[in-house]
């Protein structure tokens, strides 16, 4: 059940940015303690269920799957 709750809270927040088009950096917090801080919205592939994020503090591309996103958020810039 919490699993579940999880995975919609993500497509929840993966629609709600892709709707806005919000280009702000975000704070990616992971399931196993990490803060990503990406420059500009997480694209999510849906077919893979991997997040494409662009990491402020390192200028790369990562990619991470949505099961071990715990939360997101805007950062205020």
């Amino acid at each position: 059940m919490r699993t579940k709750l999880l995975m919609t809270s993500i497509f929840a927040a993966a629609a709600l940015f892709t709707v806005a088009g919000c280009s702000s950096n975000q704070a990616v917090k992971t399931t196993d303690g990490k803060t990503i801080v990406t420059d500009g919205k997480p694209q999510v592939d849906d077919d893979t269920g991997m997040m494409s994020i662009d990491n402020a503090e390192t200028g790369q591309t990562e990619q991470i799957n949505r099961d071990q996103v715990k939360s997101m958020g805007e950062l205020k810039n």
